[in-house]
């Protein structure tokens, strides 16, 4: 199943979903939006990391436009590693609110949003974390989500 759409240049981007579980992102000719120029095949994981790039600024760019007039806060993307000590474990195991006065608003996994985690939300390497706080405290929650 082919799925795609026009971008500004004219050519048809999408993706290609097989039979087989395999998936192609795809870039049109620019004359010809039916025939492919480009075609790149993407694991189940790498697609899960692309739909999170994509789908994440969006996200981000809204909640800093929310919080445009409130001084020293901001938003930043956090991606969970499979080096994580927190890969598998819960939001709350993580102490990340009381460590660091930071608080984790969203969780974007496979392209699916799920915001406001409670403290049961278990991570899955891979996870897009939306962290709001100061930037001190942004530091702070990368290295435990680093280190522990």
């Amino acid at each position: 199943m082919r799925k795609d759409f026009e971008v500004r240049s004219g050519r048809r981007v999408g993706v290609v979903a097989h039979r087989d579980g395999d998936i192609d992102l795809i870039v049109s000719k620019p004359d010809d939006p039916d025939a492919i120029a480009a075609q790149v095949p993407l694991s189940v994981d790498e697609a899960s990391v692309l739909a999170n790039l994509l789908g994440a600024p969006q996200l981000v760019a809204k909640l800093n436009d929310d919080h445009r007039d409130l001084p020293g806060i901001t938003t930043r993307q956090l991606v969970l590693l499979a080096e994580s000590p927190y890969a598998g474990r819960t939001l709350g195991e993580t102490g990340m609110r009381t460590r660091t006065k930071t608080s984790i608003v969203a969780v974007m996994r496979a392209g699916q949003l799920h915001p406001s985690p409670g403290p049961d939300f278990t991570f899955t390497e891979g996870d897009l974390l939306v962290v709001v706080g100061t930037p001190e405290g942004l530091d702070a929650a990368a290295k435990i989500l680093t280190h522990g």
